[in-house]
This record gives structure tokens, sequence and C-alpha cells, in this order.
């Protein structure tokens, strides 16, 4: 037997063994056929496929199926907005609410090259990995630590950290989707309406003489802004100021009297 013979004989074993076995997968795949909601489809379609598990599941194809049996809420995807609800309501047949403020983050700290250092930290460049030495590298343990845990949990690229070490958002790119919020250790990034124009950049609820002694820009709680607000929309409690939106006026008083420039006016 020459090689050209076994060349052929081994190619159409093979074929038939391939042949074999596509038989056998597609008697398979209509034996083991599992049955989807058709609406679960079409919740997928008019999703935005980011799959960012921004709305608290692994992915768009999970979120679909937990709406279609009603486990999630339509407003679920922060990514695909009020467009969103709208439409994954009509597929549904629910009632959809008006569409609500726009929010984006709001990253409560001015520290970063303004606060200063108790350790010169080498190691990964990971928040949370900072933050387990003796509670971050920072002389203020509420500050941001800058190693950019935010940044890499944004899917859209929407956070960079600025030359002061501090994440800098991009609402261009901004979809609110929350992720930031929830990746950072010290609590600093919260959701915040457009309209609140007025924001005290600080977390810290040490007491002022100590947080002067560190950071530049941190709030001392010396109650010069609520004295100030005309609107009584300031109140400063555990040393720390804080602004009811419901009150402010975006007046600029209080942000004019912060010794500290702690308080800023976001456009």
């Amino acid at each position: 037997m020459n090689t050209t013979t076994i060349l052929i004989q081994a190619i159409a074993a093979l074929g038939g063994l391939a042949m074999v076995i596509g038989i056998v997968l597609v008697m398979a795949s209509k034996v083991f056929k599992v049955e989807t909601n058709p609406l679960v489809d079409e919740v997928l379609d008019v999703l935005p496929g980011a799959n960012c598990g921004a709305c608290g599941y692994a992915g768009c194809g999970e979120f679909a199926e937990q709406v279609v049996e009603d486990n999630a809420p339509i407003t679920g995807c922060p990514l695909g907005g009020f467009e969103v609800e709208e439409k994954i309501g009509g597929i549904l047949g629910k009632e959809v609410g008006g569409e609500e403020e726009p929010e984006y983050p709001i990253v409560h700290c001015k520290g970063g090259t303004n606060c200063t250092d108790r350790f010169n930290y080498i190691g990964v460049e990971d928040c949370k990995a900072v933050m387990l030495l003796s509670e971050g590298e920072k002389e203020c343990n509420y500050g941001c630590m800058g190693r950019g845990t935010c940044v890499r949990a944004c899917p859209f690229g929407a956070i960079i950290i600025d030359e002061n070490k501090l994440p800098k958002i991009n609402n261009n790119l901004c979809t609110s989707c929350g992720l930031c919020v929830a990746s950072c250790p010290n609590d600093l990034i919260t959701l915040s309406a457009i309209s609140e124009k007025v924001h005290v950049l600080c977390n810290s609820h040490d007491k002022g003489k100590f947080v002067k002694s560190v950071c530049s820009t941190g709030c001392i709680g010396c109650k010069l802004c609520a004295k100030v607000c005309p609107e009584d929309a300031i109140k400063v409690t555990k040393f720390l100021a804080e602004i009811d939106p419901e009150k402010c006026t975006a007046c600029g008083d209080c942000i004019e009297k912060c010794p500290q420039n702690t308080i800023e006016f976001r456009d």
C-alpha cells in the first residue's frame, strides 16, 4: 500500500468521523434545546450590550432575563437611561415613569498632592491595596489614595488621574453607571443630580487643627460657610460641612468664604 492510498484512506476516515460527530451534535441540540422566553430576546435587543455589570448582574443577558421575570426593575440599566427604560416598558407592557434628572459622579476630595504622605508606598497600584497598609499612605485616612481603582472600574474610559493625583471625570464619556462609586474604598465618589451645583470636596471627620496641618484643601469644620449661607443650607456635622441641595441656591457665598477652598461650584 503506497503513501497516497494511506493518505486518502485517512482523510476519508476523518471526514466520515466529522460527519458522524456533526449529526450527533445536531440531534443533541434538538433534544436538549432549552426554550427561552421570546421577550428576553426582545429586551436584550434594546439594551446597550456593553455588559458593564452596572445593573448588578453579570451582563445584559442576565439582566434581560431578570427583567422579564420581574426580578429586576425596568429602570435597572443606568447606561441605557430613560430611552431604554421606555423601550423595555413597551415590550413588557409596563408603565414608565417620568425621565429622571441626569446624575454625574462627584469626587469628595481635593487632597492628592495637597495632602501630606506618611510614607512612600511602593507596591500594587490599587487604592484598596494601599488601604491595607495602615489605612493608606496619606496623613488623612479619609482621602483619595490616587491609585486609580476607579479608573480601572470604569468601562467607558471616563476617568483619569490628573496631575494632582486625583480622579478627574469626563462627563461627556460618563454614563452614570455607578461602578466608580462602588469601587472606591473610602466612599469618596457619589452620584449627584446635575442641578446640584455646589459641593464640599472633602470627606474628613478629623478635627480642624489636624486637617489643616496635613491638608491645605480639607474641611476644618470652622462653620464660616454655614454662617454666611443666606438659605441656611449648610450644617457642620462631625467637623465636616454638608450642603442641603433642596435649600442651596448656588449663590456662591460659601465658596468665597471658605478659607481652605474646599467648596466648589460645578457648572
